[in-house]
């Protein structure tokens, strides 16, 4: 049973904004903005094979992503998960899916090798429009 929600995979399906968090070798946790697009009940990143946050996600698998939607900021999802696979982006098909979603054309940079990475979501917690829990949201 998929921990996502019909109205948080209908907010998902959109280009929103999103920032990825990782953790370093360290244990300290690192974020940056990304592309993602939901596939079935899991989540696609794409990356650079010179991304520091591919690294993270080969040492700890564990990563979370804060998706906020594009209408309303103070509406967001954040998706506690993990990698369940990591592959190659040969012909750079999936980075090519990614930049259509959020461009509307394929990715420019066809030079550098890239690699995908699947997540599967543990835990949902939604705010705004997608509240999931009982903790005050401060609007009156």
């Amino acid at each position: 049973m998929s921990p996502l929600s019909d109205s948080a995979k209908e907010m998902l399906a959109k280009a929103n904004p999103a920032v990825i968090a990782t953790v370093r070798s360290d244990g300290q946790p690192v974020s940056a903005a990304t592309w993602y697009l939901l596939r079935d009940d899991q989540i696609l990143v794409n990356m650079d094979r010179a991304r520091v946050r591919l690294k993270h996600m080969e040492k700890d698998p564990r990563v979370s992503l804060t998706v906020i939607d594009d209408g309303d900021w103070y509406t967001h999802v954040t998706l506690i998960g993990h990698v369940v696979r990591m592959y190659d982006d040969e012909g750079l098909a999936d980075i090519d899916a990614l930049s259509r979603h959020y461009t509307g054309q394929e990715y420019p940079q066809r030079d550098r090798p890239r690699v995908s990475a699947l997540i599967a979501v543990d835990r949902v917690h939604g705010w705004g429009s997608q509240k999931n829990n009982d903790q005050p949201d401060g609007r009156q």
